[in-house]
């Protein structure tokens, strides 16, 4: 049973290769001594069983029997499957990978001399090398770097195929096949690499909703004391306008009482206002319980009046001896009357 499995894999591997080395290399035909060779073709002629020449494509003669179409090249791109291999990482992970390899005939004297079956050359080579460069990065890497690790297994065989007459123009990565138990360790790092992505988003979106709200606060407060100063201002400026205008009505007051003092009979006047506001108050005074001290001639009420107008007057800076006589008089009658 296990040599039946190994024969089939063995014819399997043997097709596939046969299939690729006709891709690659193609059947050469006979010498006719009239040859048309096809676009993007090379056939080379070996003459007497050496290399002789390499026809190019359209219209060319060969003798027959002395000229032999040794090698046909096609100088075609040609993209050659890598097999399944396995490759271990740095960090001892084993990988079971396959690519594709795009390639192309430089020089057809040196894909027909230069090696022996050039594509297989090329298969192991390419196999060897992704292995190599596999062995030098962890798995991590091998997904992150899948771009560079093409790059360099690109370069890798360039440098090599270089003496074959093959350019290695770019090679990928096809399949990437991992254990079942790292398989099911990386779906556990990414549900927990989301998990806290979640968290950081939720806290974020927390720390972003109390800012607002601090914000908003703040605003508030602002514009609250910025209310509170334009009430405090136009209260303020609403009292000052409201003492101007107090001060303002009693300047005219005034004025219209300096004027009335001027005029006739003006004195007596002011005289009798104040003895009436003197008596009005003193006699508050008995309403209350609450000591007082007053002046010993609080109960004169001639001499506190005269003293006052003489006050008035000397302000008004009129002279008092002019009414002094005359005011006198009314100040002792208006004091008996009081009694």
């Amino acid at each position: 049973m296990f040599g039946g499995r190994l024969y089939r894999n063995v014819a399997k591997d043997f097709i596939k290769h046969a299939v690729q080395k006709r891709r690659f290399a193609l059947r050469t035909p006979r010498n006719m001594g009239v040859l048309f060779v096809p676009e993007k073709e090379a056939w080379v002629i070996e003459r007497l069983g050496k290399f002789y020449k390499t026809l190019s494509p359209g219209l060319n003669f060969c003798i027959p029997f002395f000229d032999r179409i040794a090698y046909v090249q096609s100088l075609k791109e040609v993209a050659i499957e890598i097999p399944d291999q396995s490759a271990i990482t740095s960090d001892n992970v084993v990988l079971h990978l396959n690519g594709v390899l795009f390639l192309k005939v430089k020089d057809p004297y040196l894909a027909s001399y230069g090696v022996a079956e050039a594509d297989f050359a090329i298969t192991q080579l390419a196999q060897t090398t992704m292995r190599s460069e596999i062995g030098k990065i962890t798995l991590d890497s091998v997904f992150k770097e899948r771009e560079a690790l093409n790059h360099q297994i690109v370069r890798v065989l360039g440098k090599a195929a270089e003496p074959w007459g093959i350019e290695c123009l770019r090679y990928e990565i096809r399949d990437i096949q991992l254990p079942q138990k790292i398989k099911e360790a990386m779906q556990m790092q990414v549900e927990a690499e989301r998990r806290k992505r979640a968290a950081i988003l939720e806290s974020e979106g927390q720390r972003e909703s109390a800012i607002n709200r601090a914000e908003g606060m703040k605003r508030s407060q602002v514009l609250a004391s910025e209310g509170e100063r334009i009430q405090i201002t136009n209260k303020a400026t609403g009292e000052a306008e409201a003492v101007r205008r107090l001060a303002e009505s009693r300047a005219e007051a005034v004025r219209l009482v300096a004027a009335a003092i001027e005029e006739k009979h003006g004195a007596s006047a002011v005289q009798l206002a104040v003895a009436e506001q003197y008596i009005e108050a003193f006699s508050g005074l008995a309403k209350q319980t609450n000591t007082i001290l007053l002046p010993s001639q609080t109960g004169d009420i001639a001499s506190m009046v005269a003293q006052m107008h003489r006050s008035f007057f000397w302000y008004q800076g009129l002279d008092s001896e002019y009414f002094s006589k005359e005011s006198h008089a009314q100040i002792y009658q208006l004091h008996s009357e009081v009694r």
